[in-house]
């Protein structure tokens, strides 16, 4: 008999642990933030618990794991730019391994590659990207490349790059382009300062590729657009764009953050202004985007999202409002649903 509970005990036990995921927040220290927090969330209700802070670090505005998930990375504004790489204890919290130059003022996004042998790192203010080589203990080495984008004629700000096999894909907004890279002989060359030719001023922000890279979602911040990229045995060609905003919206916006659904069905995209997460269907035959919901996010200036890892919710950080809301995502349709809210000190990156 004892055994028969003891078994009833261990599988519920483990099924509510399979139940909690987490959270890490990156956030800006102006106010009352003291760094990198940490939250559990429930996969099954959708609900954050147990805020916890993680570490205290300056302004970690912008977050990403190691592929093992052994360790974390984040951007550091402050004092013209650091990078710093920490080790994940059991409890989640975090120790500090390296804080190095980022190369560049106001280091705002940071990515690694598959391999987890070199992160990335956009320099907005500064206008370059940097990779740094990782150490086996997660820890990391000093720039081994810089590229600075900067010309005569214009100011570069890049702001987000992203690793896919051997490329580099860089947004950058003040050039209003998308760069690519090519790693040949463990160095990254540019290949393309212009996979595709903006007209006007759209100001590229962040990106996404699909999982088998024929496709690029390309976010703009000023035009308040998203711009679909077909990769072909030529290079890249744009197919569609597609307006973010509700018609008759004439008020100040920004776009800021865009992912895609786990199946690829769904694109979503963050408008901080309107204050709403713009739901794009995606044909995923010839790639094109279709505007099927503009959904408020209860709360100010939504400048980062993520979608959980079973895909059925989708957590917004405002950054004004400090509180990240939380929607449940129709699996069907694509739609979302406001569940509620919780309040988290100057919210601006969401990591799971």
């Amino acid at each position: 008999m004892k055994s028969f509970i003891y078994i009833i005990a261990f599988i519920f036990s483990f099924h509510c642990f399979s139940q909690t995921s987490q959270l890490y927040v990156g956030t800006y220290t102006k106010g009352d933030s003291k760094g990198i927090y940490q939250l559990n969330f429930n996969t099954n209700t959708g609900k954050l618990s147990d805020l916890q802070l993680a570490i205290t670090i300056d302004n970690p505005s912008f977050l990403t794991y190691s592929p093992n998930r052994k360790y974390l990375y984040s951007t550091n504004g402050s004092e013209g730019g650091f990078i710093s790489s920490y080790k994940i204890h059991d409890d989640g919290s975090l120790v500090l391994l390296t804080r190095v130059q980022s190369e560049g003022k106001g280091p705002c996004h940071i990515s690694i590659r598959d391999d987890g042998k070199a992160v990335s790192v956009s320099n907005y203010v500064g206008g370059t990207i940097a990779i740094y080589p990782v150490n086996e203990d997660g820890s990391l080495a000093e720039a081994s490349q810089v590229f600075n984008h900067n010309i005569k004629e214009r100011e570069a700000h890049a702001h987000s790059a992203v690793f896919f096999k051997d490329e580099l894909f860089v947004a950058d907004l003040g050039r209003n382009a998308v760069y690519q890279y090519i790693l040949e002989n463990d160095a990254y060359k540019l290949k393309s300062d212009a996979i595709i030719q903006t007209k006007g001023n759209p100001g590229p922000r962040h990106f996404k590729l699909t999982k088998d890279g024929k496709f690029i979602y390309l976010i703009n911040e000023y035009s308040a657009t998203i711009t679909t990229i077909k990769r072909t045995k030529k290079g890249f060609k744009q197919i569609d764009e597609d307006n973010t905003l509700e018609p008759g919206f004439t008020e100040f916006n920004k776009c800021a953050d865009i992912h895609i659904s786990k199946d690829e069905r769904f694109i979503y995209g963050s408008n901080r202004g309107e204050n709403t997460i713009a739901v794009f269907k995606r044909n995923t035959k010839n790639g094109k985007l279709n505007k099927i919901q503009s959904m408020p996010v209860h709360g100010d200036w939504p400048r980062n999202f993520t979608i959980d890892p079973t895909g059925k919710f989708l957590l917004v950080a405002n950054m004004r409002t400090e509180n990240i809301a939380v929607f449940s995502i129709d699996k069907n349709a694509g739609t979302l649903t406001y569940l509620h809210d919780y309040k988290v000190p100057e919210p601006v990156c969401l990591l799971f």
